[in-house]
């Protein structure tokens, strides 16, 4: 069951940087985010998308054990 999860992961991975490949091709225009009164700099639209699916990802490897999300046991990654 473990071997599945991490192809499964790996493969959405894999989806989401090849999505994001093929977009930063076709769109290289760049972009300015805006928060609040706060303003970015210009930078290309992969790289921004490339940073959120980084975050995101990390994200929930470390929040994930921490939280004790359901379907989360120590049991279930032991060989």
């Amino acid at each position: 069951m473990k071997t599945i999860a991490i192809f499964l992961t790996s493969l959405i991975i894999a989806g989401w940087i090849g999505a994001i490949a093929v977009l930063s091709v076709q769109n290289y225009s760049s972009i300015t985010l805006r928060f609040a009164q706060f303003e970015s700099f210009p930078m290309p639209l992969g790289l921004v998308l490339s940073f959120s699916v980084a975050l995101g990802v990390v994200g929930t490897a470390i929040l994930q054990p921490l939280l004790n999300a359901p379907g989360y046991e120590e049991e279930d990654f032991e060989d």
